[in-house]
């Protein structure tokens, strides 16, 4: 399995596993993308630069540039899997990724109120007009539980239920606001997150 950090402004994968900056080393075969403490091979600008908090001012063809050299000039090796983390929107990123790396599908990403449906909508639609099978959503930020009752609250609303429906795609998971995992993220530890808030997706995924 390996990470595609296709987040170029925003590179957040390095720190969510642990990985420091700079690590990346290569020849003329490539770079070889450092690996997580499970063996994830991965893939970031932080990964190539020197301070993580460095900002990467560049505009977009640089930005598509950089995205295309990540699948073409990574030494990735024999791959069951290859997750690539792309930015919000439908902007250059996106559109680099559905035209230039041959996928398998797309899971969309949202939070619960009704302004982003409008977002996972065009989402959506650009995937169908690339020939990109949208996989399902994925509701993050879904609920909160309270720690005294267990009780939970869909504090930003629940919407996605609704699109999910509209669009004929799977709600594949809800993400909790949960300071636990928040924790891990910071930590560099994410890959021991053990929840069964995703099972649906690893299954849609697992049976691609």
């Amino acid at each position: 399995t390996a990470i595609l950090d296709a987040d170029i402004t925003g590179p957040s994968i390095p720190k969510a596993f642990g990985l420091g900056s700079g690590i990346v080393e290569g020849n003329e075969l490539g770079m070889f993308p450092p690996l997580t403490s499970t063996g994830i091979k991965t893939m970031s600008v932080n990964l190539l630069i020197d301070d993580e908090t460095k900002p990467v001012v560049w505009r977009g063809p640089v930005i598509a540039g950089v995205v295309k050299q990540f699948w073409h000039d990574v030494v990735w090796g024999d791959l069951d899997y290859l997750l690539i983390d792309c930015p919000p929107g439908t902007g250059d990123v996106p559109l680099t990724v559905f035209q230039t790396i041959p996928l398998d599908g797309a899971i969309i990403v949202t939070s619960p109120q009704d302004l982003v449906s409008m977002i996972v909508k065009k989402a959506y639609n650009m995937a169908k007009m690339m020939d990109i099978p949208v996989l399902g959503i994925v509701e993050n930020m879904s609920y909160v539980v309270c720690p005294d009752c267990g009780k939970e609250f869909t504090i930003f609303g629940s919407g996605s239920e609704t699109v999910a429906e509209e669009l004929g795609v799977d709600l594949l998971g809800k993400m909790p606001i949960d300071v636990s995992l928040t924790q891990m993220v910071d930590n560099g530890v994410f890959e021991m997150i053990e929840t069964n808030y995703l099972d649906k997706a690893i299954d849609k995924i697992s049976n691609i």
